[in-house]
């Protein structure tokens, strides 16, 4: 019989549906189901269930992955009600995804919420100290991120690493009987609650719950994780030159850094901003991929908590909250202790992006996943393996953690180049790139630049002859001297050019360039004539961009110039400020176009610029 409380002492508060449910467990203990699971990690967007294990009718059942998961399934059809700890938020979200034909009972006891009840708060194995059970003998040491473990050993022939895996997993479902009858006594029901009391802890642990089956070795489909080859091979990401950067928020403190030319990697260690531009800028990279966040959210103007934006835009953006949403913990990037880190890589990207050098905010955890990798803190063994495994060429025994993640970091850049990632982000923030097999393809950009009258329209007009949807920077330039009521010719155009540019708003240009045409498969943008351009568009779409620059000699430019309807004088529209970097573009350029000879001439160029563009990036999404 169940003692009653104390006189004068409160009761815990029992809603009645809560009652319902422990005279239910009490009445019909043997079609309790109890259940636990384990996984690659805690996201249930890019992490995988490897175990489940359930006791319910006096049985002790595990499924392994790659199991069939007929008799989870029948069992949970059987069960009246569920116990779990922290299994609404875990355990049913990571099934109901990976086996949606699973109807578990509507009567679902998760112990995590029920021992705040009684006062007993943490986890569940600081809730079994704190109680006095002890279930788990030799396995006491293992918990949940040394199970992860476990896994990947299991799939590189360890047989006994899963058997431990399993002995933990249900040492923690037999914890659960005893944590839930100790929970109920805490409750001192009434005792006509109960038209009898069963111990549950006999049920979560049944007769001969610690005999583990033989397993098999990790099957072939389990084992195998995806190499460069299978994913990247064939891809723009073959040949090209990613800088990887492992950032810190500080000077004193060494960065990793990377460059990653296809599968090979070099790499050191790096202090300084000035160090990490001259290494970064002679490597001539195609692409810089910067783990660090990259811009501020949107509304805010500076990282400190001064900022008047503080209050109304807070410290997150939102490419931050989709990642929390999805399971991964990821700090705000003007959290206090992440400040100067976001300052150093925005001021970093803006300096390499200013002298046209793309660059991208990476998240390396993502492409651990996809690599089948544990995540940093598993220990450097196993990123080196994991890197190897995948098919990184480079003495990686000598890696430090942080070059490690450095060569991760410029993996992802790989992924965006082939365009097998997911942009995370919004029209104010710009993305965070995240690899996905399953990407959405990049569409086919062409940028064309070029001195005055050198025939870039004509060029550009070409490609839009050839289905490419045709924009020019001129156009966002003239919509906003209408919006300010100024005319529209040559002079009041390069001068808002100029402005847009010295205010720091050329990528906001680029953006909005890039807009007036919308989501389509091919694009050709007319009028480059800053690096930053250059650097927006291959940001945007990796191995699909191409840039070209077209050119002329200046006799047959300004003759040109001088036989078409053009306001103002040659030499002055040649030498504003806004054409002054134009020179500058050649070196960036892909492809330089001499367009000296006749119309014919520039649509075969065209032509054959499209062809190529066009089947590379069908090959690279076979």
């Amino acid at each position: 019989m169940l003692a009653r409380t104390p006189p004068g002492e409160r009761r815990p508060n029992l809603p009645l549906r809560l009652k319902e449910q422990l005279n239910l467990c009490s009445q019909y203990p043997e079609r309790v189901l109890f259940l636990d699971i384990e996984t690659t990690g805690l996201s249930h967007h890019y992490d995988e269930i490897t175990v489940i294990g359930w006791s319910i009718g006096g049985r002790a059942s595990t499924m392994v992955k790659g199991d069939s998961h007929h008799r989870l399934r029948e069992d949970a059809r059987h069960a009246l009600a569920l116990v779990t700890f922290n299994g609404i938020r875990f355990d049913q979200r990571f099934i109901r995804q990976e086996f949606p034909d699973v109807a578990f009972p509507a009567h679902h006891i998760d112990l995590m919420y029920l021992c705040r009840r009684v006062g007993l708060t943490g986890g569940q194995k600081a809730i079994e100290r704190e109680l006095g059970l002890d279930l788990r003998g030799e396995i006491a040491e293992v918990d949940g991120f040394a199970a992860v473990l476990l896994w990947h050993r299991y799939l590189r022939g360890d047989v006994a690493a899963l058997e431990t895996l399993v002995r933990y997993n249900r040492a923690d479902i037999a914890a659960m009987g005893a944590i839930f009858d100790h929970v109920v006594d805490r409750f001192q029901i009434e005792p006509d609650l109960f038209l009898q009391r069963s111990a549950l802890r006999e049920w979560a642990a049944p007769s001969g719950w610690m005999e583990i089956p033989p397993f098999p070795s990790a099957r072939v489909e389990l084992s195998s994780a995806p190499t460069f080859d299978q994913l990247l091979g064939g891809t723009p990401a073959e040949g090209v030159r990613v800088v990887g950067i492992d950032l810190t928020g500080s000077e004193a403190r060494g960065s990793g850094w990377c460059l990653l030319e296809g599968k090979k990697a070099s790499f050191e260690t790096v202090f300084t901003d000035a160090d990490i531009l001259e290494l970064t800028l002679s490597s001539k990279p195609d692409l810089v991929s910067i783990d660090s966040p990259l811009c501020l959210p949107a509304g805010r103007v500076s990282v400190e908590d001064s900022d008047p934006g503080r209050a109304l835009f807070g410290i997150m953006r939102e490419c931050e909250r989709e990642l929390k949403r999805r399971g991964v913990n990821v700090y705000p990037c003007l959290l206090p202790s992440m400040q100067k880190l976001t300052a150093r890589g925005i001021r970093l990207a803006t300096s390499l992006r200013r002298l046209g050098v793309p660059v991208i905010e990476s998240y390396p955890g993502a492409a651990q996943d996809i690599m089948r990798i544990p995540r940093k803190g598993a220990g450097i063994e196993w990123l080196r393996l994991g890197l190897a495994d995948f098919g990184v060429i480079g003495d990686l025994n000598a890696a430090s953690h942080d070059e490690l993640d450095a060569i991760t970091s410029a993996l992802v850049g790989s992924f965006h180049w082939s365009g097998l990632v997911e942009p995370m982000g919004t029209s104010e923030e710009p993305p965070l790139i995240i690899p996905k097999l399953d990407g959405k393809a990049h569409p086919i950009i062409i940028g064309i630049s070029g001195p005055i009258a050198a025939g870039k329209t004509t060029v550009a007009r070409a490609f839009e002859d050839l289905g490419f949807a045709y924009t020019r920077f001129s156009l966002v330039i003239d919509e906003e001297l209408k919006s300010r009521g100024k005319p529209l010719d040559r002079h009041h155009r390069q001068a808002l050019g100029d402005e847009i540019n010295r205010t720091g708003r050329q990528r906001w240009l680029a953006d909005r360039t890039l807009a007036r045409v919308g989501e389509v498969s091919a694009i050709v943008v007319d009028g480059l004539r800053f690096p930053e351009d250059h650097a927006f568009l291959a940001e945007r779409t990796g191995g699909s961009y191409v840039h070209v620059f077209v050119d002329a000699d200046e006799n047959t430019r300004r003759g040109r110039y001088e036989t078409r309807d053009a306001d103002g004088d040659f030499d002055a529209a040649a030498a504003s400020d806004v054409e002054s970097q134009v020179e500058s573009m050649r070196s960036l350029a892909n492809i330089v176009f001499s367009n000296l000879g006749s119309k014919n001439d520039i649509n075969s160029f065209a032509l054959h610029i499209a062809g190529e563009m066009r089947a590379e990036t069908c090959q690279s999404r076979l």
